[in-house]
């Protein structure tokens, strides 16, 4: 039997308040509930949200979440088990591994 499972990856640079953000996770969302795996990589004003109560929601759900390592070093925010935190070889590996990529600025 195939793998009819897309692969999904999507990228978000803005903070929790703004528009591109509530977007990126209807589109996680709807990937995830059409039973898409599903890639989130918060970089700059975006890794402030990743305690967000949506994507803690979404990551129970399945979401693969990551964050940024300098973006979060830069704002002096905290690690912790929130996200995965990485570097921007992540980042490269989720756009040239998944079937479509998004990103929201």
């Amino acid at each position: 039997m195939l793998n009819d499972q897309k692969k999904l990856g999507l990228m978000v640079s803005v903070s929790p308040d703004k528009p591109g953000f509530a977007q990126a996770l209807t589109q996680a969302e709807k990937a995830l509930a059409n039973g898409d795996k599903v890639y989130l990589y918060c970089i700059d004003d975006a890794v402030e949200g990743l305690s967000d109560s949506r994507l803690i929601k979404l990551k129970s759900n399945g979401l693969n979440l990551f964050g940024c390592a300098y973006s979060v070093r830069q704002r002096k925010l905290p690690l912790n088990d929130s996200a995965i935190f990485t570097g921007l070889s992540v980042l490269s590996d989720i756009m040239a591994d998944t079937d479509r990529f998004e990103s929201f600025n």
